[in-house]
């Protein structure tokens, strides 16, 4: 399994129902609200072998009110 942290940016007033859309799909790990440029951090497994990319696309970027997204993967842990 892959380590990917996820920053979401909402529209405003939507980030209440992009955390609740995220939660219902069950595909995180961890989802947190957060304050600064991004509204949420979302930490997922994504499955050995699985394009990050296309699973992050068809997992969670339909959901309606997110405006961008920053991925950042993770490669070892100390």
């Amino acid at each position: 399994m892959n380590c990917v942290f996820v920053q979401i940016r909402c529209k405003p007033g939507t980030a209440y129902r992009v955390a609740d859309e995220i939660a219902l799909r069950e595909i995180h790990s961890e989802l947190y609200s957060t304050s600064g440029d991004f509204d949420l951090l979302l930490k997922l497994y994504i499955p050995e072998g699985q394009d990050v990319g296309k699973f992050i696309n068809d997992n969670l970027l339909d959901i309606d009110g997110i405006r961008r997204t920053l991925t950042t993967l993770t490669f070892k842990a100390f």
